[in-house]
């Protein structure tokens, strides 16, 4: 009995993602080539191409541990999330979570958060860049409503914080980025991940700074925000901090009543 359309649909998957399937064999037209040998052919493709589409997105990642292993690490993925939208550069959300628990990638325990910058900075470039809040913005605002306002990172945008130096070790690992050994213990990252005109950039944040975009990333008010950034850094200065921020575009201009 032929397979229907939604269980041959399934029976491709599967098959695709590295599990047989005798019955989907057997609904293939075999000639010259038999259907076994097409459907081995068809897989061999499909993983090529979405790891090579992993390659691009997280290149970092494949810069730290090499082709070979970077190609073993991403069939892995492969096999256990084939992309469930058309675009590829919307493929790989869920890799840094499966580098985190990848059992040979145990001995680089930063990796996991390299994947994730990766993937921050890929989101970010292909987002629309949208408006940013300027300095003129708040003119009209009233000094006593400032501290209830409530701010929006721009589209694309994301905090990655890390304790490891992210940074150094992502710009190490970048062509040209030298050889100069990164040391793992020397401190944390908080990273700001935006849009820029042509490409897509990382903030490195103090930890105050961090606090703070956290907390308006869930919807606090300025005067929240600041609170929580004192508490995570008694030294920080909301004026100081947000005139800094400001200046690097990192609040999307406020929304139109």
């Amino acid at each position: 009995m032929p397979l229907a359309l939604p269980d041959l649909q399934a029976a491709f998957a599967a098959h695709v993602a590295g599990r047989d399937r005798a019955d989907l064999v057997a609904a293939i037209v075999g000639d010259t080539i038999p259907a076994d040998a097409r459907l081995r052919i068809y897989r061999h493709h499909v993983s090529h191409s979405l790891s090579a589409a992993l390659a691009a997105t997280f290149p970092t990642v494949q810069a730290l541990v090499g082709e070979g292993f970077f190609l073993a690490l991403a069939q892995g993925f492969v096999a256990q999330a084939l992309p469930t939208r058309p675009m590829l550069a919307e493929y790989g959300a869920d890799f840094p979570a499966f580098v985190a628990a990848h059992e040979p990638a145990r001995g680089l325990p930063y990796l996991a958060d390299i994947a994730r910058l990766d993937w921050a900075l890929n989101v970010a470039f292909h987002s629309p860049e949208g408006q940013r809040l300027a300095a003129g913005d708040l003119a009209g605002i009233a000094a006593d409503r400032l501290p209830l306002l409530s701010l929006a990172l721009p589209k694309g945008a994301s905090l990655i914080r890390s304790h490891y130096p992210i940074d150094r070790i992502w710009n190490a690992a970048q062509p040209g980025g030298g050889a100069d050994t990164v040391d793992l213990d020397a401190g944390r990252a908080d990273l700001l991940v935006l849009r820029r005109a042509d490409d897509a950039a990382f903030i490195v944040l103090n930890e105050g700074e961090a606090a703070f975009l956290a907390a308006l990333a869930e919807g606090r008010s300025l005067e929240i925000a600041a609170e929580q950034a004192a508490s995570a850094e008694p030294a920080f200065h909301l004026s100081t901090a947000f005139a800094r921020l400001l200046s690097l575009e990192a609040f999307a201009a406020l929304q139109q009543n």
